[in-house]
């Protein structure tokens, strides 16, 4: 086949990689006999100069009709955590409750703490094995954007004075829901700093946090529209795992009732990380 270059979302072209394509329908879930369908499809579709966007576009619509609604969801996971920051959900209430998950205690958002030369606003602060926690949340509106190297030295200091300070944070944190640029990787390795991102680190990035503990946003289920969605968002319910599946609770964010089954399915299956 005739090497067909993409358009990422930064604008930067690439050659199209069908292997990659079929890994993320892979991880997704999904089976051999949709993976190889979809790929099929795409590369009977492809054109030079194609956004990656409408390539998703065709693998997702493709997996709500061949697969279960979740596997589906799992594929759109990136792209629902993008839509909290439009819904006007802030991801740093999404990652208070990923860290919650993840055996830390007492976490707020938005917390002025005194460091030893000025106070700072943190993000998400927690305590775990004793020791205070601070995180910086960078959220892009963008997949193409990605956390720079100016970013990292901004957060690295601000935690050094939160360090040093009356507050004592032990450890800092920096998290995006998108990728990290090569020169933070080695920032935060040569600085011991901690970032979490998107497949970063790998095999423990943020999409792998979230489908391990169940922490899908409700923005994922595609068994709602944006408008239950927004309903949902608005009563501060960001994950699938805290929707009131009870008769009396779909009925308030206006399901349908012969819709109920189908969404609880959809909810269990990703919360409980089955396929």
């Amino acid at each position: 086949m005739q090497t067909v270059l993409i358009t990422k979302m930064n604008g930067e072209k690439e050659p199209f990689d069908q292997e990659k394509l079929k890994r993320s329908l892979q991880k997704a879930g999904a089976t051999h006999e949709a993976q190889t369908e979809i790929v099929q499809h795409i590369l009977n579709e492809i054109t030079d100069g194609m956004s990656t966007r409408e390539i998703y576009q065709h693998a997702f619509d493709m997996l709500k009709t061949k697969e279960k609604d979740s596997i589906a969801a799992r594929y759109s996971i990136k792209r629902a955590v993008l839509e909290l920051g439009p819904s006007g959900f802030p991801f740093e209430k999404f990652l208070a409750q990923i860290f919650s998950s993840m055996g830390y205690e007492n976490v707020r958002t938005g917390v002025d703490l005194e460091g030893k030369c000025v106070p700072h606003e943190v993000d998400v602060v927690a305590t775990h094995n004793g020791k205070l926690m601070g995180a910086e949340a960078k959220f892009h509106n963008s997949l193409g954007i990605k956390t720079d190297l100016k970013v990292a030295l901004y957060v690295k200091a601000r935690f050094d004075d939160l360090r040093d300070g009356p507050s004592n944070v032990q450890e800092g944190w920096l998290i995006t829901n998108t990728r990290f640029t090569h020169n933070v990787i080695r920032f935060a390795k040569c600085a011991k700093f901690n970032l979490l991102g998107w497949n970063y680190p790998k095999g423990r990035g943020l999409e792998v946090l979230i489908d391990q503990a169940g922490m899908h946003p409700i923005t994922a289920l595609t068994t709602l529209n944006k408008e239950q969605k927004r309903i949902l968002l608005d009563q501060n319910i960001v994950l699938c795992r805290n929707i009131d599946l009870s008769d009396e609770g779909l009925h308030s964010y206006t399901v349908a009732r012969d819709q109920y089954d189908r969404v609880r399915e959809e909810v269990r299956q990703l919360c409980n990380n089955q396929t």
